[in-house]
């Protein structure tokens, strides 16, 4: 149970490790900042979980992946402004017994994210 992600760069095979990641609360007016966080080797949260079981609350979520400056760090040339700068992605949370898995496939040009398990 809980909520986790899990970051594929797209454009070289890899996980995303060394991504910036910010995860809000939106419910109930201004998003509100939870946690911010690099991703390790794996291209996941160095801590596991965003939320265990015993955390995670029914509610509205969003997480940014700070996509342009990762790829800048991978010495990719990108135009200025680039295509994608943050990829955000707000999601639900409504049943708390399941695990949210948030998982965010990403190149310059395009990215695609499902509901994992």
């Amino acid at each position: 149970m809980g909520l986790s992600t899990h970051v594929l760069d797209t454009m070289h095979g890899t996980p995303a490790a060394g991504m910036a990641v910010d995860l809000y609360t939106t419910g109930g007016g201004a998003p509100q900042l939870v946690k911010r966080f690099v991703l390790n080797a794996d291209g996941r949260n160095p801590e596991g979980p965003l939320f265990d079981n015993a955390n995670v609350k029914k509610g509205t979520y969003r997480l940014v992946f700070d996509v342009a400056a990762y790829f800048r760090s991978r010495n990719v040339a990108l135009p200025d402004p680039p295509f994608l700068d943050r990829v955000t992605l707000d999601f639900g949370i409504a049943h708390v017994d399941q695990h949210y898995h948030v998982p965010l496939l990403v190149s310059p040009w395009a990215y695609s994210t499902y509901r994992g398990s």
